[in-house]
């Protein structure tokens, strides 16, 4: 990883904080306020909240990796260690929001954890699309039956035409881990995902808040009185901070989606579409992008072509663009939009199939699911999106934007691994054959 530069070093922190987060700014369409600025009554705290403490505010760049598949590269902090320990280490109160919820091995001690953390009196609040948990309905019951816990279900279709699709936690409303694994044992033993375990109150208080219009919205609530509770909960929180990754002044700024269902609407906007293509508007080198899937379409069939004509722009203007996809994103009917893409001067596809574990077939697994961009080795993405119209239009998703050249430089030697990898080819010689549906 690159270390921080000198004249960077030289500068007051103050002096960094502005200039790195005046840079991620930047990269919105329309300059947003933060939740802090609302307005109306706060709420009494739940029971479980506590005040976020000061500490030195940090990241961390976290993984899972499919067992029996040689990295390539020096492993990163594994998923479920990391979750577990950031459960241990609640004191008061944990907020989940996940698309679903499956048991198995893997996840036990995440979810022994869980139990712990409820037994010594924190609060526990677990939030699930309300479709995908009709599939997957043990643990959440399990969970729900534990003093302390509570769980709601989020019917996504009836709130916003999609689902509940973000995967993160807040703890103690001062860390927050986001990333591309859902809470599913899969994710932590079968499946390439990445994620970022971030140690900033006013990030945790802001995605918090978020959690609040859900949980409402869960409960019954109306939207504009979900937003009204979310707002109320925004007790200093901020979209923006400033932490360290590798000794080095990193900025973090938190959007989500979709649009018209988020907590500082209308008056501001954190919607995350906007963000995504002018981060990709800025590249002037090179961009290297990794998806689950990639379609530029909705899934009744209409257009989305916001993000596939970023990536075109940054190719006619010079940018290389590689992008790097899942053996799940060539099926049939995505086929010619992907080719379409790879025959366009300056842009490379490439799909990663993990092979079959030793031990049998895994239905939904042995898959690459990280979700991040890497732009001119300074700027990044990690999020729970996939890039197609529903996930930033009809689904709630959460995601980071990264200004910090070790943050960014972790991320590209991840991708570096896995595009030069024995388990990818390019598109053109892919065999197109069966795959499983998105997750």
């Amino acid at each position: 990883m690159e270390r921080a530069r000198s004249s960077e070093r030289r500068r007051s922190t103050a002096t960094r904080y502005q200039t790195r987060e005046g840079r991620l700014a930047g990269l919105a369409l329309a300059v947003a306020s933060a939740c802090s600025g609302a307005t109306g009554p706060v709420e009494s705290p739940r029971r479980g909240d506590a005040p976020a403490e000061a500490a030195p505010a940090e990241v961390a760049l976290v993984e899972s990796w499919p067992v029996e598949v040689p990295r390539g590269r020096d492993a990163l902090p594994q998923t479920a260690a990391v979750w577990i320990e950031m459960i241990d280490g609640a004191r008061a109160s944990i907020d989940a929001a996940h698309f679903y919820a499956a048991r198995g091995d893997a996840l036990e001690p995440v979810i022994a954890a869980l139990e712990r953390a409820a037994g010594r009196g924190v609060a526990i609040r677990l939030l699930l699309d309300r479709l995908f948990h009709e599939q997957y309905p043990e643990l959440a019951q399990r969970l729900a039956l534990q003093p302390g816990v509570e769980v709601r279900l989020l019917d996504g279709a009836s709130a916003y035409g999609g689902v509940l699709h973000c995967k993160y936690f807040v703890i103690d409303r001062r860390e927050l881990f986001v990333g591309s694994a859902n809470l599913d044992w899969r994710a932590l033993t079968h499946i390439h995902e990445l994620g970022l375990r971030v140690r900033a109150p006013a990030l945790a208080a802001w995605l918090s808040s978020l959690f609040t219009l859900d949980w409402a919205l869960a409960g019954g609530a109306p939207l504009d009185e979900a937003r009204a509770r979310a707002r109320a909960a925004a007790v200093g929180a901020r979209r923006r901070a400033t932490v360290r990754f590798a000794d080095e002044e990193t900025a973090l700024e938190l959007a989500a989606s979709p649009t018209g269902w988020l907590p500082d609407e209308p008056e501001g906007s954190s919607w995350a579409l906007p963000r995504l293509v002018a981060l990709l508007d800025r590249a002037r080198a090179r961009v290297r992008v990794q998806l689950l899937s990639y379609e530029p379409r909705f899934r009744d069939a209409r257009p989305f072509l916001t993000l596939d004509a970023a990536l075109r722009r940054a190719a006619d203007r010079g940018v290389a663009v590689e992008l790097l996809l899942s053996h799940w994103s060539v099926g049939p009917e995505k086929i010619a939009a992907l080719r379409a893409l790879d025959e366009h001067p300056g842009i490379e596809l490439r799909i990663a199939a993990i092979p079959p574990w030793s031990g049998g077939e895994i239905p939904f697994a042995r898959v690459v699911h990280a979700k991040y961009a890497i732009v001119d080795d300074d700027v990044a993405w990690l999020g729970t999106s996939n890039w197609s119209g529903d996930y930033f239009h009809h689904s709630r998703n959460v995601e980071l934007f990264i200004d910090g050249r070790a943050l960014a430089g972790a991320l590209a030697a991840v991708f570096d691994a896995l595009w030069t990898a024995p388990v990818t080819t390019s598109l053109a010689a892919w065999p197109f054959e069966q795959v499983e549906p998105d997750e």
